[in-house]
């Protein structure tokens, strides 16, 4: 089923969004995927509608690719009911989303199992491409999704600005400094071949305080086998122009070296600095071509081979989520969570989210022998890092 809008959307393919173009060519898939888990159930049939009704307020989470530009012309997200109890090894979880084909988004439904045989518990799985929206886009969808479920207007994301309309209306900005190429950091978790397949492990803990970000690093420096690291922060460029509602990938990065046994203050006050000066947007001036200090061409990004990583880690907090949003009258949602991709040039990827009183905590790696105790062992520190007291 295609997308006929209410009006012609179209927008160019960013110089962000070329960069994961870039990253999905060498065969890893850059999807966002979201799960929310709740109790009650949820209507196929209801889903499908709400689908075409949230993506004709919000037509780019139903693009082709066409040549230099996105138009609204692909499937729109389709429900699939997975078998009761589907697991992370199911194919679903793994394959990709063609951008020029479409569809760029899809979702999943699955019941699962109670073993008390009482309350119905229900998950809803989010797939969408990383090239064409990112986790605030996609967060704006779902919302809509369950306004509609809920019979509500949707909000819609009709804007077609690009990163370019935040770094044009920033005006002058300092340059960033220039993050210094690495030959490539030796890998943490685990040893030998890695699986094409991401490995995630997965810890809930008690909502702590703020600095997420800077903790977690801090953890995660005691765990480097180097005097050095390499950090990667997504910011999101929305916040230089709230009232853009857009799906479109306007997700920057901050680049930041980690010291091993690094103060998580001083890995605070570091980002706190980089972000007061708008560096997220100051990278946006750089020629990917000459200014990327992980891979500058797609030979390059081929010859990363899992051994060694130019980045250790990327740490994306997703903040605040209220499971009302996520909400209708038969389905009360508890919790929400990402499954991160894998990314050619890092070694892993954390994903955080605070939902009521707790903090989910999700790390993706590759899968090779070693990786899962190790992964868990730092995963472990790292919750023990954002615990509150």
């Amino acid at each position: 089923m295609t997308l006929t809008a209410v009006r012609t959307y179209s927008r160019r393919v960013s110089p962000i969004e070329r960069g994961y173009l870039n990253a999905a060519a060498t065969g890893t898939p850059q999807l966002i995927q979201m799960v929310i888990e709740g109790e009650g159930t949820l209507d196929p049939d209801a889903l499908r509608r709400a689908a075409r009704a949230a993506t004709l307020a919000s037509p780019g989470l139903a693009v082709r690719r066409r040549g230099a530009l996105w138009r609204a012309d692909g499937p729109v997200p389709e429900v699939v009911e997975l078998p009761d109890g589907t697991g992370l090894d199911d194919p679903f979880f793994h394959r990709d989303l063609p951008v020029v084909t479409g569809p760029v988004c899809e979702l999943g439904l699955v019941r699962d199992p109670d073993p008390a045989g009482g309350v119905v518990r229900t998950r809803l799985i989010i797939r969408a491409s990383h090239i064409a929206t990112d986790g605030r886009g996609l967060r704006q969808w779902i919302a809509d999704l369950f306004r509609v479920l809920r019979g509500e207007e949707p909000a819609g994301c009709p804007d077609t600005v690009d990163d370019g309309h935040f770094r044009a209306a920033a005006g002058e900005i300092p340059p960033a400094p220039e993050a210094a190429r690495l030959d490539g950091l030796p890998a943490i978790l685990g040893r030998g071949p890695a699986g094409v397949r991401p490995l995630w492990v997965r810890h809930r803990v008690p909502a702590g305080p703020s600095g997420l970000t800077a903790r977690a690093a801090a953890a995660l420096s005691r765990h480097l086998t180097t005097d050095t690291g390499r950090l990667i922060v997504p910011v999101d460029l929305r916040r230089h122009d709230p009232a853009v509602r857009s799906t479109a990938n306007l997700t920057s990065r901050l680049v930041l070296d980690l010291r091993r046994d690094d103060s998580w203050k001083r890995v605070h006050s570091t980002l706190v600095r980089a972000l007061l000066a708008k560096a997220d947007l100051a990278t946006l001036d750089r020629d990917f071509l000459r200014g990327n200090p992980f891979a500058n061409n797609l030979s390059e990004a081929r010859e990363l081979d899992g051994s060694r990583f130019p980045c250790t880690a990327i740490i994306s907090d997703h903040g605040e989520v209220d499971p009302r949003t996520f909400s209708t009258s038969a389905f009360r949602a508890v919790s929400f969570a990402t499954l991160p991709m894998l990314v050619p040039y890092a070694e892993m990827f954390l994903s955080a989210c605070r939902v009521g009183g707790t903090t989910e905590l999700t790390l993706a790696c590759r899968d090779r022998p070693g990786a899962r105790e190790a992964a868990d062992a730092l995963l472990t520190d790292i919750a023990e890092a954002v615990r509150p007291g």
